[in-house]
């Protein structure tokens, strides 16, 4: 793929050759398990929904208890986040702490909109929230940098979504959950 720098220069980022070539040397490394990975960034997304839930259980009821396991919860996510995201710079932790968090929320979003009998909305959403997960994965992986994200937040010319096939092939590619 090809994105013009700030120069107006012509670049060439990581091509899916590349991704796949990348992930193979992670798998190769001792001790990397992608697949474990992938299940402990979905219990992540669950505990960053667990304490939004404890938050507002405490401000509707007003016990205090409900702001303390909220606590709790938030001290279990950061330890495991922490797992995910060992080595991070600049803010990648809050990036993927927030990047993952939004994909639950999509993917609850599009739970709602499918059961109410909105299949095209819901698959929207569902398309939404795997592209999030896919910017999770590059920025794990280093393929990306935050600051190519908020790039793409600004509206800048290089753009993720030119390459969001891309993340999604290589989420796909990732790690298979069923392979253990």
């Amino acid at each position: 793929m090809i994105m013009e720098n700030s120069n107006g220069i012509n670049q060439k980022i990581l091509t899916m050759d590349k991704f796949l070539a990348k992930i193979e040397s992670l798998k190769e490394k001792a001790g990397v398990d992608l697949s474990t990975a992938e299940d402990l960034s979905l219990a992540v997304m669950n505990l960053v929904s667990l304490e939004e839930h404890f938050f507002f259980t405490g401000m509707k009821t007003k016990k205090d208890e409900h702001f303390d396991a909220s606590l709790e919860i938030r001290e279990i996510r950061k330890s495991l986040l922490a797992e995910l995201m060992p080595h991070n710079e600049g803010e990648t932790w809050c990036i993927s702490k927030h990047l993952l968090a939004t994909a639950m929320r999509l993917i609850e979003v599009g739970n709602k909109l499918h059961s109410g009998g909105k299949k095209e909305k819901a698959k929207s959403m569902f398309e939404k929230a795997y592209k999030v997960y896919s910017i999770f994965w590059a920025l794990k992986l280093k393929l990306i940098t935050g600051e190519k994200i908020q790039e793409t937040a600004k509206g800048s010319s290089t753009s993720l979504t030119t390459g969001s096939s891309q993340l999604e092939d290589l989420v796909n590619k990732l790690a298979d959950c069923c392979d253990e």
